[in-house]
C-alpha cells in the first residue's frame, strides 16, 4: 500500500495521486449526453470496484467526492473496502447551508455530522458554499471558523474547496484552522478564474498542502501532457486528483504520474491510428 509516493496532510498519510470521481458520477463537463454515458457505465456501487481496485493495488488509497451527499458513492466505497479488505481514505466535499440564521446553522451542523457518520476522514467544504462567505473587501471569509470548528468537533480534518484562488490566500492570511485546499489546476487553464501562472504561485505559497483537480481539463488534454504538467508544477507536498472510467485508464494514469515523480519516461504503448506512421521504430 506504500508503493505510490505519499505526503502528509493533517497528520494523515495520503498518496500524491487521489482517486477522482467525476467519471464515476456523471459530471463530464462536456454535456448531458456525456454525463448520461458515464452514469450508464456505473449504475451500481459494485461497478466502481474494478477501477478503484487498480488504484488500491498501486497504493493510491484516498478518494475525493461529495460522499455524504451522493449515496451511490458511499455504497461504492463500502463495497470496495469489503471486497479489497483495505481502508480507503475518504475526502468528502459536502455543500452545507451557510445562511446566518439558527436554522442555517442547524442544517450545516447536521450535514457535517452526516459527513462524519459515513466515515469521512477529511471534510472539505464545497466551493459553492465557501464562496458565499468570501468577502473581497476585507480579504477574509467571515463565519468560516464556525464551520471549521463543527468539522473538528465531528472528528474530521477540515479543509476548503477553493475554486476561487482568493480563498487560499485569504484563509492563509487569516490563519483559519484549515489543513488542506482543493484548487483547480491544469495546463489549459480550464475553469481556472485567473491565469495558470498566478494559480501556480498561489499553490507554491500556500501554507498547507494543496489537492489539485481537473489535471486533464475534463479530457481536453491527454494524460501524459496533463499529468506531466501538474506534477512538475506543484510541490512535493501537493497532490493531484484524477478521475478515470476504466481499469486500463487508471493503470495508465498511475504509470504516468509515477514516471513524472521519478523523473523518467512512462512505460506506455504507442498511440494507435488506422494507418499510423512508423517513427523511431514505433
Amino acid at each position: 500500500m506504500e508503493r505510490f509516493p505519499r505526503t502528509t496532510v493533517g497528520g494523515i498519510s495520503l498518496p500524491r495521486l487521489l482517486i477522482g470521481t467525476n467519471w464515476f458520477l456523471g459530471w463530464s463537463h462536456r454535456g448531458a449526453a456525456a454525463d448520461a454515458a458515464i452514469r450508464e457505465r456505473f449504475p451500481e456501487p459494485e461497478d466502481f470496484y474494478p477501477v478503484i481496485s487498480v488504484f488500491l493495488d498501486a497504493g493510491v488509497d484516498a478518494l475525493m467526492a461529495p460522499i455524504s451527499t451522493t449515496p451511490i458513492m458511499e455504497r461504492a466505497l463500502d463495497y470496495a473496502e469489503q471486497k479489497s479488505g483495505k481502508k480507503i481514505i475518504r475526502i468528502d466535499t459536502p455543500g452545507v447551508n451557510v445562511e446566518d440564521t439558527p436554522e442555517g446553522r442547524r442544517d450545516a451542523e447536521a450535514a457535517i455530522k452526516h459527513s462524519a457518520a459515513v466515515g469521512s476522514d477529511f471534510c472539505l467544504l464545497h466551493h459553492t458554499c465557501v464562496e458565499k462567505l468570501l468577502d473581497k473587501g476585507s480579504e477574509s471569509i467571515p463565519r468560516l471558523p464556525d464551520y471549521l470548528s463543527m468539522i473538528r468537533d465531528a472528528g474530521m480534518i477540515p479543509g476548503l474547496s477553493a475554486h476561487m484562488p482568493e480563498t487560499v490566500v485569504y484563509s492563509d492570511r487569516c490563519g483559519y484552522d484549515v489543513e488542506t485546499y482543493i484548487q483547480i489546476f491544469n495546463c489549459m487553464g480550464f475553469l481556472m478564474q485567473v491565469e495558470v501562472e498566478s494559480v501556480a504561485r498561489i499553490i507554491h505559497e500556500a501554507k498547507k498542502p494543496v489537492m489539485t483537480i481537473k489535471p486533464l481539463a475534463a479530457g481536453r488534454t491527454t494524460p501524459y501532457v496533463g499529468l506531466t504538467f501538474s506534477f512538475s508544477a506543484i510541490r512535493d507536498c501537493d497532490m493531484v486528483a484524477i478521475g478515470t472510467s476504466s481499469p486500463l485508464e487508471a493503470a495508465e494514469d498511475i504509470e504516468i504520474a509515477s514516471a513524472v515523480i521519478e523523473g523518467r519516461f512512462p512505460d506506455l504503448e504507442a498511440r494507435s491510428s488506422p494507418y499510423k506512421q512508423r517513427i523511431l521504430g514505433h
